[in-house]
């Protein structure tokens, strides 16, 4: 599976405003659901919470990909989210976070899952990348960065 099999400009949250990790958090689980009616907000929300309680998915750079697991769902749900301004997120190297790509994954999580997860923190090791972001125009040119299989 590939980053650009996730992603349309329906799951590309731009310029989002976040007071907290835990109201961001929140608007990614309502994003993630939205686009599966099998999902469960809550459950995602909690799955989300739970995993960054392990530990901070803040990569550095002022990237995060929060994700979580999920028994309501059967396929990987994904959406990028870009931030106003950056946010405090725990990462390893303090830099607060404006890019995010968070995931719902099903439960009985596969090599195939921890695969993506490798696939987009490779991506967003890409300092060119991550500046093209931060410098889109909106969703469909955040989607067209994101699929690009150049980067």
């Amino acid at each position: 599976m590939l980053v650009s099999d996730l992603l349309s400009p329906e799951r590309v949250l731009a310029d989002v405003r976040a007071t907290s990790k835990k109201k961001l958090l929140e608007t990614i689980s309502k994003a993630l659901v939205s686009h599966d009616t099998a999902l469960d907000a809550r459950e995602v929300f909690e799955s989300l919470c739970a995993r960054e309680r392990l530990g901070s998915t803040g990569l550095g750079h002022g990237v995060a990909i929060p994700h979580g697991r999920v028994s309501s769902s059967l396929e990987p749900q994904a959406v990028f989210v870009r931030l106003a301004k950056p946010l405090a997120f725990d990462a390893m190297d303090g830099v607060p976070v404006d890019l995010l790509f968070a995931l719902a994954v099903p439960e009985n999580c596969t090599s195939d899952h921890l695969n993506l997860l490798a696939q987009i923190a490779e991506r967003f090791s890409d300092e060119e990348l991550l500046r093209n972001l931060r410098q889109a125009d909106g969703a469909t040119e955040l989607v067209k960065l994101l699929s690009d299989t150049k980067h």
